[in-house]
């Protein structure tokens, strides 16, 4: 179990790399093509056809790799999770509304006065 969650891992980390080499050659030539159209027929923006459609085929990529945003929780463990978040608050027994973080107030200084001494 615990090597093939390794080997899933590791198979993720390799999509991931394989969208960012691909991200950065389609920065670095997009960069290139859009110099190469300034400085060749600045009249024209001709860097444009090939900036779309690579830029499709870029955010398909990001979509196999990544999922749309918003909609990552397609997995079981996601599912279960959500399942036991619904069945606490059901039960009453979670409120997520409850569990708040207020960092501002952890930041705050102590008084350094007594309620007495206040009028």
């Amino acid at each position: 179990m615990e090597n093939s969650s390794y080997e899933q891992a590791r198979k993720r980390v390799k999509e991931k790399k394989k969208f960012y080499e691909h991200l950065g050659s389609f920065l670095i030539v997009n960069i290139f093509l859009f110099l190469l159209n300034i400085f060749t027929s600045p009249s024209h923006f001709w860097f444009i056809y090939p900036l779309l459609g690579w830029g499709v085929g870029l955010m398909s990529h990001y979509y196999q790799v990544f999922g749309f945003p918003g909609m990552r929780g397609e997995t079981a463990e996601w599912e279960q999770r959500e399942m036991e978040k619904e069945m606490r608050r059901l039960e009453g027994g979670y409120h997520e509304e409850d569990h708040l973080e207020l960092r501002e107030l952890d930041k705050k200084p102590q008084r350094k006065w007594r309620d007495e001494d206040l009028v």
